[in-house]
């Protein structure tokens, strides 16, 4: 029988605004910390001169966040919000400082993922916050408006964060956070209610835990690995998956028998909730294939200047941020988001397979047009999703739900730029039709240097090679233009191999989307 479940949470007048100003506040410090640490990263990576660990600096620790999301959202659901956000901000908080303190570039590695034991669980967090705030129709609202502080934070976080590692030092971008945490820790208590049966006792599932981690590592690094620098089929990529297939069936079954599982397998069992998360999951391939590859293709490939493939690709990131907002609206007053889900991921699906006949020579306003699709497409689907899961899952396990999406949305940021890297790689090497006078130049350097890709994004290394050239004779000019030709064609088909990737998840994710089932925003939320 269907039971009202009730208010684990007394917000009064006071607690609903300080509360909101505490959740807007800590939404925002999650975005600048994201945006400035990436823009700042190239700096950290040539101060401690450890190119080859640039990688591992953001794998870890979004698996470390990935675990948490899972963690600590179940954890809020036992022990309040309020008590896990504390935590979660202390571990953001001791993590930035140690950053800002690091000597070496392994201890930076290790500072940020201490941080990520708090940044992975503040998105899953603060959703839930709002969930346990208002009632469905006008939880969209907020969930909605929670795109402002992000967008806000997004935009100005990679400006902030170029201008003071540029003025100072990339270790002052970590100290800029740290004023706008402290405020968190002081603005959370006073907004956030205690849990209302505090006096109830709880076993946390430490099996669980422990079969999650092992779950999520061994596939991250597996398939981190694979292709460089163990092939595929090696040992140790296969021994790494066949670990994490047998630990995540280990970790499923275990929940089944745990007396309070980190992840309900009632979750499991919601059609609503298992559509979202693979859709979640699928959907990153196409947020990164345009974050990270389209970029390539407008400087490398077209040859636009960073300035203006900034001003090109600023659309994607501004609709992204704030198109989340007249959604939230659109829910709370149709209480009906399946038209939504169609609309923006068939907006995806054309957008992803429009680019695939982008060229060198295509002029620059359709690439414009492109971003802009891609961000009203991609950037409608995080709030319905939030509101979809909300409504669908018992309110006792909003905590536990909301962590459970975002680890979906960690794994596929953790694994799809493996995969979209290793199909553009591998497609660059078999593409690349060197001129056959190359190969009898003297110094063999030069046939080393131009099966980089990254020649056509570095002015300094194209202007480096040009001297290599030019030091041949009269007809290494004429080689140059030619070499320079040949790899941009192999890079060319290098990223329409990541946009074809994109193009097949994005139309993946519009058919499975099609089956969800529609149930109007109010009438399944909140329910045991």
């Amino acid at each position: 029988m269907i039971q009202e479940q009730p208010a684990p949470y007394n917000y009064d007048r006071k607690h609903r605004v300080f509360g909101l100003t505490a959740i807007f506040l800590v939404y925002g410090t999650l975005g600048y910390y994201i945006q400035a640490t990436n823009i700042a990263r190239p700096e950290i990576v040539a101060s401690f001169e450890s190119t080859s660990l640039i990688s591992w600096s953001v794998s870890i620790p979004a698996l470390v966040g990935a675990f948490v999301t899972l963690v600590f959202g179940k954890l809020s659901d036992m022990y309040g919000r309020r008590i896990i956000l504390l935590i979660s901000l202390i571990f953001a908080l001791i993590g930035t400082v140690l950053s800002a303190f690091s000597t070496n570039f392994i201890f930076l590695i290790v500072s940020m993922s201490i941080g990520s034991l708090g940044i992975g669980a503040l998105m899953p967090l603060v959703m839930a916050v709002v969930g346990d705030m208002y009632p469905p129709v006008e939880r969209s609202k907020w969930i909605g408006l929670l795109n402002i502080p992000m967008g806000i934070a997004t935009l100005f976080g990679n400006v902030l964060g170029g201008l003071i590692t540029e003025a100072l030092n990339w270790k002052f971008v970590f100290w800029s956070v740290v004023p706008f945490l402290v405020l968190s820790l002081i603005l959370v208590p006073i907004g956030i209610p205690p849990l209302a049966n505090r006096g109830v006792k709880h076993k946390i599932d430490i099996r669980g835990c422990i079969l999650s981690i092992l779950a999520s590592s061994t596939i991250i690094i597996g398939i981190s690995i694979a292709g460089a620098p163990y092939p595929w089929l090696s040992v140790q990529v296969t021994g790494l998956l066949v670990i994490s297939l047998i630990s995540w069936i280990l970790f499923i079954r275990s929940e089944y028998g745990a007396a309070e599982p980190i992840l309900d397998p009632k979750v499991f069992h919601n059609r609503s909730f298992n559509t979202v998360a693979v859709t979640t999951f699928l959907s990153t391939f196409g947020q990164i294939g345009m974050m990270v590859y389209f970029l390539m293709f407008l400087q490398g490939v077209q040859g636009i200047r960073t300035s203006i493939s900034g001003w090109i690709f600023f659309p994607f990131t501004f609709l992204m941020a704030f198109i989340g907002v007249p959604v939230g609206f659109l829910l709370a007053r149709t209480k009906r988001y399946k038209y939504l889900y169609i609309i923006g991921f068939s907006i995806v699906t054309i957008q992803m397979s429009g680019i695939l006949f982008l060229k060198a020579d295509t002029p620059a306003g359709w690439c414009l047009l492109a971003a802009i699709v891609g961000g009203i497409g991609l950037g409608a689907i995080p709030t319905v999703n939030t509101m979809v899961v909300q409504n669908a899952i018992p309110k006792r396990l909003l905590g536990a739900a909301m962590g459970a999406l975002s680890f979906c949305l960690l794994m596929g940021i953790s694994i799809s730029p493996t995969v979209l890297s290793y199909a553009m790689n591998t497609t660059y090497t078999k593409s690349l039709a060197l001129p056959t006078a190359l190969y009898r130049i003297e110094d063999k350097s030069i046939l080393e240097d131009v099966r980089r890709p990254d020649i056509l994004q570095s002015e300094e290394e194209r202007a480096r090679l040009k001297e290599k050239f030019e030091k041949i004779g009269d007809e290494g000019g004429i080689l140059f233009e030619q070499t320079f030709d040949a790899i941009r064609d192999a890079m060319e088909s290098g990223l329409r191999k990541v946009f074809l990737i994109g193009a097949i998840t994005a139309l993946l994710s519009f058919l499975l989307i099609l089956t969800i089932p529609e149930i109007p925003i109010g009438s399944g939320a909140d329910v045991e």
